[in-house]
């Protein structure tokens, strides 16, 4: 790949982002959710509250609020269209393989879309924590959706 092209990807993903930090999407309360949870990385100051309704060994919905940097709440938003409608055990999953290629470890995901614009995050360690926060978050709201059961 030419620096030319490595470089208009990274001006594509840095959009991408940008546009979910502007237009989240799946942003805001779930009055009727299982299970609401907060994460909080004090360092950076980002902060967001993950809500979810499981139904049937379903995801039927997550949204969250909060504030954060562009890559924390583009992180979050594009969970939420990546995980909705998914059976418990892949949203599991897909947690799991995220927070891996996340850590640059071998990820069993096949990462594309939006998604896969957060994959440079990893050149910049400091930041990972900023887009797995929300990834952490749902993880124990559905631990905590699974506890009420």
């Amino acid at each position: 790949m030419t620096d030319k092209s490595a470089n208009a990807i990274d001006a594509l993903y840095r959009e991408v982002i940008l546009d979910h930090h502007r237009d989240p999407r799946n942003f805001g309360s779930l009055e009727n959710a299982d299970a609401k949870v907060e994460g909080y990385n004090p360092l950076c100051g980002d902060r967001v509250e993950i809500a979810v309704l499981v139904k049937d060994g379903k995801l039927q919905e997550c949204r969250f609020k909060g504030e954060g940097c562009s890559i924390c709440m583009a992180s979050a938003s594009m969970m939420t269209e990546e995980v909705h409608g998914r059976t418990l055990p892949e949203v599991e999953e897909t947690i799991s393989g995220f927070r891996a290629l996340m850590k640059g470890e071998e990820c069993p995901l096949a990462v594309e879309g939006d998604l896969e614009s957060l994959v440079g995050v990893r050149n910049f360690p400091v930041r990972i924590k900023c887009a797995l926060l929300p990834w952490t978050t749902l993880n124990d709201a559905m631990k905590k959706a699974k506890e009420g059961e």
